[in-house]
């Protein structure tokens, strides 16, 4: 089998020394070529017709923000990230991963030696990930730059009308996700149910990325906080590092946020969602398994429909990577396998037609 073929794009030659390093260690792959900014990348590039191509953010001569939307426009490749772990960096790498990155690495801001190669197994994870990701050539203006205000959805989305049960949405989601997650968010009415959402994060990007989404989207949308009661108009995102279920108090249902180990190697993780959905909610849950790598969430998923729930799954096709849904989808967890732009109309109409309203009301 050829090797996974790799450039490395960074200003520091001392990153780029260790990613070499780590890439080359690796029997299923090779750094090919390392370049310290994008002019030198793109003829790079161009000569070595890389698998994968690993890119920092902050460089001299054009930055990786920029390089990387020249890159999708022309020559739509795998890229993953190498950003800093800042709350600019944070807001940056979800601009990136709009842009079309596959996914990214935080390095520390200190100990960077130290610190890359305690996250060797993850990179070179990421970078097989990667390779056999889906990437599609940016056509689309994407939205404002990080800081800049986002304009909010501006069509109105038809109202549910008052919904016969308490119903919650459960998302799982992993590489590819964030975009995947947020399309389906931004399709949402104000008054759409609870969503509460699982997406493999690190600790420091989830804040990020739940603003982000907040400034998009017509339902509001935050970190989840342990206890606090789940409502209908707003979705809760597992924050980087813990895991988030959601319990029964009373009459109300509430999240709780906890420390614990991972599971199926990820924290947050999908299956532990998932799972109090199948327990607490049962028939009045809604599971959507987004894009991702690996099995995360699939069995509990399976648990859930047992439970009476309503389960959609991503499709091939439009997944970055086809891994968690395939997986659901082999676990008998799906009711419907759905292109990625039918899964929010979808959910609303399933809501509407369970809440007996008409699916043409408007």
């Amino acid at each position: 089998m050829a090797k996974i073929r790799v450039v490395v794009v960074d200003d520091s030659a001392l990153v780029r020394s260790l990613l070499t390093e780590i890439i080359n260690r690796e029997p299923d792959m090779s750094c090919v070529g390392a370049a310290s900014d994008p002019i030198v990348a793109r003829e790079m590039i161009r000569n070595l017709d890389p698998d994968v191509i690993t890119l920092d953010v902050e460089m001299p001569r054009m930055d990786g923000i920029d390089f990387l939307s020249r890159l999708m426009r022309l020559r739509p490749t795998p890229v993953v990230m190498v950003s800093t772990l800042t709350e600019r960096g944070a807001e940056v790498t979800l601009k990136a991963l709009e842009l079309g990155a596959v996914d990214f690495v935080a390095k520390p801001k200190i100990g960077v030696a130290d610190g890359l190669r305690q996250l060797g197994a993850d990179i070179t994870e990421k970078i097989r990930t990667a390779a056999q990701a889906r990437v599609r050539k940016l056509v689309t203006a994407p939205s404002p730059a990080p800081g800049a205000s986002a304009p909010r959805a501006a069509a109105p989305a038809a109202s549910l009308g008052r919904l016969s049960t308490e119903k919650i949405v459960f998302i799982g989601a992993s590489t590819g996700g964030t975009e995947a997650t947020k399309e389906v968010l931004m399709a949402l009415p104000a008054d759409a149910p609870a969503v509460v959402i699982t997406q493999h994060m690190p600790p420091g990007f989830t804040t990020s990325y739940a603003n982000r989404l907040d400034g998009l989207c017509r339902i509001s949308v935050r970190e989840a906080r342990d206890g606090e009661r789940v409502l209908p108009g707003h979705a809760y995102i597992a924050p980087g590092g813990l895991h988030l279920s959601v319990e029964r108090s009373g009459a109300n249902y509430v999240a709780r946020v906890q420390d614990g180990e991972p599971v199926n190697r990820h924290k947050p993780s999908v299956e532990v969602l998932f799972k109090s959905a199948a327990r607490v909610v049962g028939p009045n849950a809604i599971g959507i398994m987004l894009t991702g790598m690996g099995a995360d969430g699939a069995k509990a998923m399976r648990e859930m429909r047992d439970a009476g729930s309503y389960n959609l799954c991503q499709d091939e096709a439009s997944c970055v990577v086809f891994g968690m849904p395939r997986e659901a989808i082999a676990a008998g967890a799906a009711h419907e396998v759905l292109p990625l732009s039918q899964i929010a109309p979808h959910l609303l109409d399933r809501l509407r037609s369970t809440a007996g309203l008409s699916l043409n009301r408007v």
